[in-house]
């Protein structure tokens, strides 16, 4: 069972464009999040795939990985994730074998089926696809044999191979909010990250029964699992509450089809809400861990443990850049990470 002594901490950032900002100032924001997240001593920094959104700015995760290797040093760089049914899998194993060829070993190919965006746009980026399980299933084999170089006779893997050839090869994870794809990654032998911070129900469950049918692959010989809850850290009680109920407040937004940007913390009314909405705020919140470092200490211990995890990702969205940074700086303090100096990033070439 995981302790907080030896428990990791990572980090998904989604771009997110607050009321006032732009999809710009978000995208920086996370090349200095990245670069802060890596000084702190997070094990892992992944960013994720949204289209058609104006409140999140991240729609090509390759692309801003390729950047954020340039801006750090030593934190693991992945998706969280790529939706594969939008796209061809050579496609994005030369991605991951491209950005794995420049900074070798700190690399994690999250892999979601989930549209990431409305069906419209689904269809947009791939008009052929139905969602269907089985077609997820065929992308994923291909993605792993791409991935592995596998030879199979009389397919495609028999002629075509994902460039670069590199001696080293992505870690490969499935993201899943419902379960299902945690099957599929015991079946192939990959990791597996439960999205609580999406569905904060049976998250235990289908990890545990992601361990039990779990298959050794060449890449990984045991299981190996993780959770993504919204963490919200503060230096009081009362500033920590505020921005939680912020948060919960946006999601609640969000599924009344209010697509706008997460507003000033400030502006909260949380006595003006309905009694129907204040319960459905209520639920919202078991997908947040909040308080002061102490207390989000001890919540995210005890979720580790409900999942039988020794690593945490967290997810931060807040109005004011600097709520968003402090609550990783605290994170960081209260679990004891193993900070770096600040410094420019080395190339990866000066690493080899």
């Amino acid at each position: 069972m995981p302790t907080n002594h030896n428990l990791q901490l990572s980090v998904l950032d989604q771009s997110p464009v607050p009321l006032g900002r732009t999809p710009r100032e978000a995208l920086q924001h996370t090349v200095e999040l990245a670069r802060l997240t890596d000084r702190l001593g997070f094990t892992r920094f992944w960013v994720s795939e949204h289209h058609n959104s104006r409140t999140l700015a991240g729609s090509a995760p390759e692309v801003l990985l390729a950047r954020l290797g340039a801006e750090t040093s030593r934190i693991r760089l992945g998706s969280g994730g790529v939706m594969l049914p939008h796209y061809s899998a050579l496609k994005v194993a030369e991605n991951f074998r491209l950005l794995e060829a420049l900074y070798p070993g700190r690399l994690d190919l999250g892999i979601g089926r989930a549209p990431g965006t409305d069906r419209v746009t689904a269809h947009a980026l791939n008009p052929h696809n139905q969602f269907r399980d089985e077609d997820f299933a065929e992308q994923l084999m291909d993605l792993r044999a791409y991935l592995r170089d596998e030879v199979v006779a009389d397919t495609i893997h028999a002629r075509v191979k994902a460039a670069p050839f590199v001696d080293t090869v992505p870690e490969l994870w499935l993201l899943s909010s419902s379960g299902q794809s945690g099957l599929f990654a015991a079946h192939v032998g990959a990791a597996f990250s439960f999205a609580h911070f999406i569905n904060p129900s049976g998250g235990p469950k289908m990890v545990e029964l992601y361990r039990e049918r779990f298959r050794p692959s060449p890449e990984l010989a045991a299981p190996q699992a993780n959770v993504a809850i919204f963490v919200v850290c503060a230096d009081t009680a009362g500033r920590a509450q505020l921005l939680a109920d912020n948060l919960a407040l946006q999601m609640l937004k969000l599924e009344t089809g209010q697509y706008t940007p997460i507003e000033a913390a400030e502006t909260l009314n949380v006595a003006a809400l309905s009694a129907d909405l204040r319960a459905r705020l209520d639920y919202h919140h078991q997908r947040i861990i909040s308080g002061t470092p102490d207390k989000v200490k001890a919540e995210i211990g005890e979720l580790a443990a409900r999942y039988g995890v020794e690593e945490v990702v967290a997810v931060t969205i807040t109005h004011d850049y600097d709520d968003r940074l402090r609550s990783y700086e605290l994170l960081a303090d209260a679990f004891a990470l193993s900070s770096a100096p600040a410094g420019p990033a080395q190339p990866a070439w000066a690493l080899s």
